[in-house]
């Protein structure tokens, strides 16, 4: 855990925000390398990159806001302090998807196949995230005796809750997991049928999502058992699994929204 990246006078620069900046560019990057395949131009990849982005952010913040809103009763000012943590990734994919399917329409873009491209940049964004959440010491896992569990600081959320005891460093994992994600995605975005990378990946992240719940140690609302996050995944992976049959299944390739 570290979260200061930078500290000039007044100024504070956290790790969270400066690796969720690293995620943005890396996501553009690999948009603007993948955006022929869908006849994108370089502006509209710029574009859909800032849309998702806005879109995701208020998104995670809104749900995270909703889901603890008695961290921001006395000081309805944090709401806004995203720089602190607390975004929820559900939240932002679903406002990000809405904002991305609006755009597509009012461009008459395929939009299938934009959400084909951007795929790996989504997985490679969030895996730059993910990494931010770890040096920031949020979204922390359960006690583990494997080699590879980290101990927090004194006086951060982790500490406070289990102490010095090594923890599954549930971010990790679930970074290197979003990297593969993109390089598969990255595969069958130039190998298999147009639907195909997008169903991949809502299969893939919502079972990855569901498994490494298990593993977080910083929840506190379930519902049977379960998270809110898992329950979500629970319902995105079978919508992933009609979707591939669908495509995979479809003869005719070109454009359908």
């Amino acid at each position: 855990m570290h979260p200061i990246f930078l500290q000039i006078g007044p100024l504070t620069i956290s790790y969270y925000g400066f690796m969720a900046a690293c995620g943005f560019l890396a996501a553009l990057a690999l948009l603007n390398f993948n955006r022929k395949l869908a006849d994108l131009s370089s502006d509209d990849a710029s574009n859909l990159i800032f849309i998702a982005l806005i879109g995701g952010i208020i998104g995670a913040r809104t749900f995270y806001v909703i889901q603890f809103f008695d961290q921001f009763r006395n000081d309805l000012a944090d709401i806004i302090r995203i720089d602190k943590g607390g975004l929820v990734f559900y939240g932002g994919f679903f406002l990000a998807f809405v904002s991305i399917l609006i755009y597509c329409r009012k461009k008459n873009f395929d939009t299938i196949r934009v959400l084909d491209v951007l795929v790996p940049s989504l997985a490679i964004g969030h895996a730059f995230g993910r990494i931010g959440c770890f040096l920031h010491g949020c979204c922390f896992g359960k006690p583990t005796e494997l080699v590879c569990g980290v101990i927090y600081p004194q006086g951060s959320a982790p500490f406070y809750r289990y102490g010095a005891t090594p923890l599954h460093p549930v971010q990790i994992y679930e970074s290197l997991c979003n990297i593969i994600l993109a390089i598969i995605a990255m595969i069958l975005l130039r190998k298999s049928k147009r639907g195909v990378t997008m169903s991949f990946y809502l299969i893939s992240y919502g079972l990855l999502r569901f498994l490494n719940e298990f593993l977080r140690g910083d929840h506190h609302i379930r519902n049977n058992n379960f998270t809110i996050a898992q329950l979500i995944g629970f319902c995105i992976l079978p919508a992933g699994i009609i979707c591939l049959i669908t495509f995979l299944r479809k003869k005719d390739n070109t454009k359908n929204d």
